[in-house]
């Protein structure tokens, strides 16, 4: 594709448009601590060879999840990737991160995307699917907005405690629609939906006959978030919900430094046509043979702008593609084995550092991850033990620790977190 660059005129005329003054007006939003001043550090006028050992040497001051004990989760996990999921998903026929929209030369991808939906469909315990969003954040802000859209209401209210970072995004979503509200608290008559994360953010899972029992005499929609896939090979399917949403990059992903990962999103069918991005769907052929085609697509570039339900641009097509072979890979026996090996890791670990004088393992219950309080703030624990090769897993405020255990959690692991953490409160 050729670079065509604009003109200072083009520019203006663009500008004048819109109704801004400035490109730099465009980035009002971005807060001013997240651009870069200056030049970046970096040595210039380097030959391949310099530039590759100067990368490298930057490369080798990162701490990696498997070079040591680490107990960091909080919406981002670290499991176990086969090997053989890298290997299919790098074949020709596969490689790409985009839609495939001409089904006569994509079959294999659209197939893929197509057991990839029936997938989340069964674990969610929901009618339909679609074929992958960009990650966890979006994807619930998204059912937020199509909540609002099938109730006519815009007030969202937090049913249980939320990852902060995706009510951040929520919040930057729905600060773009007039009356729209966040809040926390009991449904009303102008709730569009209530928002329940189990696991919430501390790690407690959470039942919903409650609160689909409020929607029910409220008219709100109950939307389930779900920020480690994994919980559900254990624990019930939210099947009661009206939309499920949240993170699947716990199978098949790395943890990539925090992306790419993979939103999930399925809902009830008589919601379908307000459901955000694509959907695949199999059919036949003149000749009758089966075949897969996209037979849901709502985003702008295909329908009227105004009759859109998403912007939504793109797909985590290979993200999807590689959770859906290590899925397959694991079976259903495969994938609820995993998760008993994650919960029992997680248990081995809550065990052993309540056993340290003057820790408290806050949760009742947990899944894979919970809070544990210390007699010191969490933040100078976690500084110390990093100094010691331990991630000790997300400061809260004050004494609060929030930690992990995932399959890939050795018993040795959890004994030489546990030792350490004596020698630093």
């Amino acid at each position: 594709m050729r670079y065509l660059p604009l003109s200072k005129n083009a520019r203006g005329e663009m500008l004048r448009t819109i109704g801004v003054k400035s490109v730099d007006a465009l980035y009002k939003d971005v807060p001013e601590q997240a651009f870069i001043k200056g030049t970046a550090n970096l040595p210039s006028h380097k030959g391949e060879l310099e530039v590759e050992r100067i990368m490298s040497s930057y490369a080798n001051e990162n701490r990696a999840a498997p070079d040591g004990p680490f107990f960091l989760g909080a919406g981002t996990y670290f499991h176990h990737v086969p090997a053989s999921v890298d290997y299919i998903i790098q074949r020709s026929e596969f490689l790409t991160a985009y839609t495939p929209y001409q089904p006569e030369i994509a079959q294999g991808t659209l197939q893929v995307i197509f057991e990839y939906q029936t997938m989340i469909a069964r674990l969610t315990g929901q009618d339909v699917a679609n074929a992958s969003m960009y990650c966890g954040s979006t994807a619930l802000a998204e059912a937020a907005l199509m909540a609002m859209r099938v109730t006519k209401r815009s007030k969202v209210v937090i049913g249980a405690p939320l990852h902060p970072q995706y009510r951040e995004v929520l919040g930057s979503y729905l600060g773009n629609f007039e009356g729209s509200a966040l809040s926390e608290g009991e449904p009303d008559e102008q709730t569009a939906c209530v928002i329940v994360q189990s696991p919430d953010f501390f790690g407690t899972p959470h039942k919903y006959d409650k609160w689909r029992k409020k929607c029910d005499e409220t008219g709100a929609l109950l939307v389930v978030l779900i920020t480690e896939i994994v919980s559900l090979g254990l624990l019930p399917s939210p099947a009661q919900a009206d939309i499920v949403c949240g993170e699947a990059q716990s199978i098949g992903l790395p943890m990539g430094f925090g992306g790419p990962h993979l939103g999930f999103f399925a809902c009830r069918e008589k919601y379908l046509r307000q459901m955000p991005g694509r959907l695949c769907g199999m059919t036949k052929d003149a000749d009758g043979r089966r075949g897969y085609v996209l037979t849901l697509s709502t985003r702008e570039q295909h329908i009227r702008r105004d009759k859109a339900t998403s912007n939504i641009c793109t797909n985590q097509g290979l993200c999807a593609l590689a959770f859906t072979v290590h899925l397959a890979l694991l079976g259903e026996e495969g994938f609820k084995r995993l998760a008993r090996l994650n919960h029992e890791a997680a248990c081995n670990l809550a065990d052993t550092l309540a056993a340290v004088k003057g820790v408290k393992v806050e949760n009742q219950s947990f899944f894979n991850e919970f809070v544990i309080d210390l007699p010191v703030t969490a933040e100078k624990a976690v500084k110390d033990l990093r100094k010691k090769g331990i991630i000790a897993g997300l400061p809260l405020e004050g004494t609060r620790l929030l930690v992990a255990a995932t399959e890939m959690t050795s018993s040795r692991d959890i004994q030489a977190f546990a030792k350490e953490l004596e020698t630093v409160i």
